[in-house]
């Protein structure tokens, strides 16, 4: 298959339509058309559904994405080799992570990493679970850390363990020395709770809807700092993963309590790469480096993380 058609293709997929793919691509739309419409009749098959607002990948055209997507980054982290970028004197490593560990956990492990590898280069994006998964999937990133009730598909775990919710409050809280706080008595306190597109919140309101407990925050928020702060000056109660309240660069002085709820047990953080990918030095480096410092901070945890080698499956 042509490479230029390949490449044609995969920005129309990530942009859904021509006109957009030509834009960002700087190529007249009937190239890339052109480019297509051979893609297609040299494999017998349609690669888009065109619908009046866009083209969507047709099944064949998802087969299709994923494999020149891998063959891509395999060029990528050959020419790097090539180049005599091999081994950890450079390169660069794309990470997309969850709010819980872009506030604190990447930022220290990039630093302690990159005393060690200076001539590493690290770009962080924080985005929601699910576009954390899509963008590793699709190869926009080499690595996402993210939270999941279940494996996703596309990617593999070199790292993921257990991430129960617990409450976490100012030091001074009276509820801050007990060992464990049932829903109930959550619901009695001023509640800060982050979005429902967030899986902490979303396994809070199921626990709490088996509970029959109803709890009205007080604060909602996207910005995970905001409840934190809230929570740390003594405006109420919020909730987190352990890993991220033991974190020492947090900034703020809270501390965390479990809750009474089996349900709030069946979460799990997950270090991602690509499926089928064969990661570049750096890559593989950082990602171990990462799930390295996860562990050491997820005291609570009852199945430990685990990390796998370049060809550990998922």
């Amino acid at each position: 298959m042509n490479a230029t058609a390949l490449r044609y293709f995969l920005e129309v997929v990530r942009t859904g339509s021509i006109a957009d793919a030509s834009t960002r691509l700087h190529v007249a739309s009937s190239a890339i058309s052109r480019q297509i419409a051979h893609l297609e009749a040299d494999l017998g098959v349609d690669l888009f559904e065109r619908r009046p607002r866009g083209m969507v990948p047709s099944y064949a055209g998802d087969l299709l994405a994923r494999h020149a997507q891998r063959m891509f980054l395999e060029e990528e982290a050959i020419v790097t080799e090539l180049k005599g970028l091999r081994g950890l004197a450079s390169g660069r490593v794309r990470v997309a992570a969850t709010e819980g560990f872009g506030m604190s956990l990447i930022p220290t492990a990039i630093h302690s990493f990159r005393d060690r590898h200076p001539g590493i280069r690290i770009e962080l994006h924080v985005d929601a679970p699910a576009t954390v998964t899509r963008m590793v999937r699709e190869g926009e990133v080499d690595i996402g850390a993210t939270l999941s009730f279940a494996p996703e598909p596309g990617v593999r775990a070199l790292g993921e363990g257990r991430a129960p919710v617990v409450a976490v409050m100012a030091k001074d809280h009276p509820l801050a020395g007990r060992a464990v706080l049932s829903l109930t008595e959550l619901a009695r306190e001023p509640m800060a709770l982050p979005g429902k597109d967030t899986t902490v919140r979303q396994l809070f309101d199921i626990a709490c809807g088996q509970a029959g407990v109803v709890i009205e925050p007080v604060l909602v928020s996207n910005y995970i700092a905001g409840l934190w702060a809230f929570a740390a000056e003594g405006g109420g109660i919020t909730i987190a993963s352990p890993f991220t309240v033991h974190s020492s660069t947090v900034g703020h002085p809270v501390a965390s309590v479990a809750i009474d709820s089996p349900t709030l047990d069946q979460r799990y953080y997950q270090i991602q790469t690509m499926l089928g990918r064969h990661l570049p030095d750096a890559v593989f480096a950082f990602a171990t480096h990462l799930t390295g410092i996860i562990q050491r901070l997820d005291h609570s945890a009852e199945r430990p993380l685990h990390a796998g080698g370049q060809g550990a499956p998922f």
